[in-house]
């Protein structure tokens, strides 16, 4: 699939290239996104090429991730939003906000729209959410959004060579009253 270009009411979504470069890497010298996010650490600008040059272009073309900037009209960077598809009708939603734009809404912002986006035009059905337990910022971005959490998984991250515990959430097309490409029968409780 071609990156393309989605907007809110305060944000421009877009793919982010090899003129993203220094941003991504100055952002991610923030130690609460080294801490919160499986990005490699220490984040070096080798990893920051790797991931706007390879990974995300890549991740476009094969249709694995879609990956978007979230810049403000000034251009600054804002945050990352990525889907990664998990499997069929199945996509996983990850998201870090830069330091100087938190608690502005802008991540949450970009969250629904890509959700929308993804329920809408990639005929995803579950859109799955996880955190590192402890990880508030993110579960509150996750819970304004209309995710559902579900529970924690034991041992289900790998963060800088250690394996924690998990929050997940799940999102439907439905809670957001839209429709799904499959049919879904909830379980009677």
């Amino acid at each position: 699939m071609e990156p393309l270009t989605l907007t809110t009411d305060r944000l421009v979504l877009r793919t982010v290239g090899p003129q993203d470069t220094e941003a991504v890497y100055a952002a991610c010298q923030d130690p609460d996104i080294q801490r919160w996010t499986t990005i490699p650490s220490p984040y070096l600008p080798e990893h920051a090429r790797g991931f706007t040059e390879r990974s995300v272009p890549d991740g476009w073309a094969n249709d694995s991730m879609f990956t978007f900037g979230l810049f403000l009209p000034s251009g600054d960077l804002a945050g990352m939003l990525g889907v990664t598809m998990r499997s069929p009708g199945v996509g996983e939603i990850g998201y870090w906000g830069t330091r100087e734009h938190r608690g502005r809404g802008y991540v949450t912002e970009a969250a629904s729209a890509v959700a929308r986006w993804a329920f809408g035009r990639r005929a995803i059905d579950r859109l799955e959410w996880r955190a590192e337990v402890g990880n508030t910022a993110s579960r509150a971005v996750a819970e304004r959004v209309g995710f559902t959490l579900e529970g924690t998984l034991r041992s289900a991250i790998t963060n800088n060579g250690t394996r924690r515990d998990c929050w997940i959430g799940s999102l439907l097309p439905s809670d957001l009253s839209l429709p799904s490409t499959t049919p879904y029968l909830p379980a009677r409780l």
